[in-house]
């Protein structure tokens, strides 16, 4: 699932940011989550953006690649659901 909009930044050995690469390196939007690790198997999110996803995952991967699945554009695999329409009641 490798999208090059986003990237996971390393910063220091406990610390990583994901970049958007859809804005320029001078703009404060391109940041959009800082990651902290809490421990060996936590690490903690800080949004920079409202994003209705979590603030606790396993890892910095496991951000990035629930970002991806969040923006990702939907598979069409199958034709979409017809609605039948009826014509209007006749007034009398």
């Amino acid at each position: 699932m490798s999208d090059p909009r986003f990237e996971l930044r390393r910063v220091t050995e406990t610390e990583w940011l994901i970049l958007d690469h859809k804005y320029a390196p001078h703009d404060a939007r391109q940041t959009v989550a800082c990651i902290y690790q809490v421990d060996g198997v936590e690490v903690d999110v800080v949004w920079m953006r409202d994003l209705p996803l979590a603030n606790c995952y396993m890892g910095a991967d496991d951000v990035l690649a629930d970002l991806q699945r969040f923006h990702a554009v939907p598979d069409r695999t199958t034709a979409p659901i017809v609605i039948p329409h009826m014509p209007p009641l006749a007034t009398a």
